[in-house]
């Protein structure tokens, strides 16, 4: 070989090295049919549910991701779930969500509890961090949320013993706990820590960290400590970068999720879902306004982040990785820029104009 030639390939070499194929992860090797597109059941939901959910199908479409989308109409004042909408997640062990409006009183129970229900999804995470160039009141806040999804307070499981007296009824499952830690271990997450009210529940929160301990003992790597929900409160607010994975019951977790989503950018930009054993819903993580004001339905700047995030999440569950990671790329370059943010966000783009800048971001 020549001295020039060798010096050509020397060159080509540091051209290579410096090259985006060097900034990959060690490969992932699909089975054979991977590659084969994969259904999901889509729920619009109410208020600005269609507008958000719509976001997610213009990106999937626009990055040719191997999904495709069973809609269904559903609606948060209607009595009970449509037919065919259970049928249909659990053919496809997958569903992306938009909001639910909630009845409140008058004996009409929630759709979305009921899908928690019936699909056994006892385990509800919210993942609430700082996105580069969004400012907030906390720096280093990369918190996880998991609640238990089916019973507690939360979950309806209440009756009137007699009139007047309403009995809600909590129970504690171990499952909760095992689903945190090992959530924790398969993430490299250092640390768990248990939410309760063990000073006044003494039974039913005593029993949750009964569970809770027993589980610790299993991860001896991850370091586990507990804290009373009220203290926890306040702790968020005032020193949020202490907290790595949290594991609550029901209730609990609802108000610490949005309490920590409101810490680190508010719950227009936190991804989340819903998973059990078998079947998974994913939808925006924080539930506060999940269904929006009028003016934003009307006015269409609903903030689709935390749904695009979500559907990030939803396709390396579906073992897409390499979409996962250019979709979520594109969002943190969007909100990075800051040219294009929603109201919530501080300025004064619609949904689609957030939509095109992450296609546009798309590599």
């Amino acid at each position: 070989m020549s001295r020039q030639s060798f010096s050509l390939l020397k060159s080509l070499g540091r051209i290579a090295s410096g090259s985006k194929t060097q900034t990959r992860s060690v490969t992932y090797m699909p089975r054979p049919g991977d590659g084969k597109p994969r259904p999901v059941t889509l729920i619009p939901g109410d208020g600005v549910g269609p507008l958000v959910t719509n976001a997610v199908e213009q990106v999937m479409d626009a990055m040719h991701a191997p999904v495709y989308f069973e809609p269904f109409v559903v609606h948060g004042d209607m009595k009970s779930l449509p037919e065919g909408l259970l049928e249909s997640i659990k053919k496809n062990k997958v569903c992306l969500k938009g909001g639910l409006k909630t009845p409140v009183g008058g004996g009409v129970s929630s759709l979305n509890v009921n899908l928690r229900k019936e699909l056994d999804l006892f385990a509800s995470l919210v993942n609430c961090f700082n996105l580069p160039g969004l400012a907030s009141r906390h720096e280093n806040v990369d918190i996880v949320v998991i609640r238990e999804n089916t019973e507690g307070e939360y979950a309806g499981l209440e009756h009137e013993v007699v009139p007047g007296v309403v009995e809600s009824l909590k129970f504690c499952s171990e499952r909760i706990a095992k689903y945190a830690f090992e959530y924790a271990y398969l993430n490299n997450r250092k640390k768990v820590t248990a939410v309760h009210k063990a000073n006044i529940m003494k039974l039913a929160d005593g029993l949750f960290l009964e569970s809770c301990q027993e589980v610790a003992k299993k991860y001896p790597s991850i370091a586990y400590n507990e804290i009373i929900v009220d203290n926890c409160c306040m702790q968020l607010v005032a020193r949020p970068e202490q907290f790595d994975v949290m594991v609550t019951p029901n209730l609990y977790g609802n108000l610490v999720a949005n309490t920590a989503a409101g810490i680190a950018g508010g719950t227009g930009v936190m991804p989340g879902g819903n998973v059990g054993a078998e079947y998974a819903v994913f939808e925006q993580g924080a539930s506060a306004g999940n269904v929006g004001k009028d003016t934003t339905q009307e006015q269409k700047n609903a903030n689709p982040v935390a749904l695009l995030l979500s559907s990030a999440m939803m396709l390396r569950h579906l073992q897409f990785p390499s979409f996962a990671d250019r979709l979520e790329t594109a969002v943190k370059r969007v909100i990075a820029e800051g040219k294009c943010r929603t109201e919530d966000l501080g300025g004064n783009s619609t949904t689609q104009e957030v939509v095109d800048a992450v296609i546009a971001n798309l590599d």
